[in-house]
């Protein structure tokens, strides 16, 4: 038997099946592509949790809001192609609740990092101490990995197939 795999885009997936011997409802499952479709830009939507920690799914389309969490966080970049914008927090704007990203209010006034463009595939490091924007000229998907925090938003009855 012959098994191929085939990486779907935001434009063109197809949404696979689970087959248990099991209940299904003690499983989630889902598609990043169908959950970025269906977000608004710069949503993040949780598609797994394992204790405190979540992948996000983000529609990025266009300049997002400033970010900035307590501790690192990594995008992975699935369709598309997204330029992330980095600036260094002073002490004081650091975020000082507990985990996952919170967004900002306005572009903070500290120095430029620099700026990374990353494609399909890429993985970037979204470091504590910096934040950072997320800017793509035609939609794209990121799964952002980080903690569950404050702009974590949970559709697990809309986005999982409990069937």
């Amino acid at each position: 038997m012959v098994y191929r795999t085939h990486v779907g885009t935001l434009d063109s997936y197809e949404k696979g099946l689970i087959e248990l011997d099991d209940d299904l409802q003690k499983y989630a499952f889902s598609n990043i592509f169908e959950v970025a479709g269906a977000a608004s830009p710069f949503e993040r939507v949780a598609v797994v949790q394992n204790l405190d920690y979540v992948a996000e799914v983000m529609r990025v389309e266009g300049d997002s809001p400033w970010y900035a969490a307590p501790h690192d966080e990594f995008a992975l970049v699935m369709d598309g192609e997204v330029s992330f914008n980095f600036i260094k927090l002073a002490d004081g704007q650091r975020p000082s609740h507990e985990g996952g990203a919170v967004q900002l209010g306005a572009k903070p006034n500290g120095p430029a990092m620099g700026r990374v463009t990353a494609r399909r595939g890429h993985q970037v490091l979204l470091p504590e101490g910096a934040a950072y924007q997320l800017v793509s000229s035609k939609p794209a998907v990121a799964i952002i990995q980080t903690v569950d925090g404050p702009v974590t938003i949970k559709r697990w009855s809309e986005i999982c197939t409990l069937r």
